[in-house]
């Protein structure tokens, strides 16, 4: 399989994730590090608790551990333990990756 095609697989997985509002409004929450148009890189990046990404989504934890789950295996968060805590991020490349799809020039 070509890596276009590659790269045409993985960004209709990660737009599929984000069909989901809460799934959505995670990653949003996490990708506030940049503002449109701009680039991020690591130092920008900003982190969360698991726990703090989930204030005020009214979702129990283990439905908060689902769509984290599926946000990461997508590709879309990146997630590491710290501890006894699980911190999750957005890799620079990624917030790159879907700015360059929706800034591409469509050709017939």
């Amino acid at each position: 399989m070509s890596k276009y095609r590659n790269n045409e697989n993985q960004l209709a997985e990660m737009f599929k994730a984000l069909g989901n509002p809460h799934r959505l409004l995670i990653f949003k929450r996490l990708s506030s590090c940049c503002q449109p148009g701009t680039r991020c890189d690591l130092e920008q990046a900003i982190s969360f608790s698991v726990g703090e990404l989930g204030e005020g989504l009214g979702i129990a934890p283990s439905t908060l551990s689902h769509h984290l789950k599926e946000l990461h295996r997508t590709g879309l968060i990146e997630m590491e333990r710290q501890g006894k805590r699980v911190v999750c991020w957005i890799a620079p490349e990624t917030l790159n990756s879907l700015s360059n799809f929706f800034n591409a020039d469509i050709k017939s």
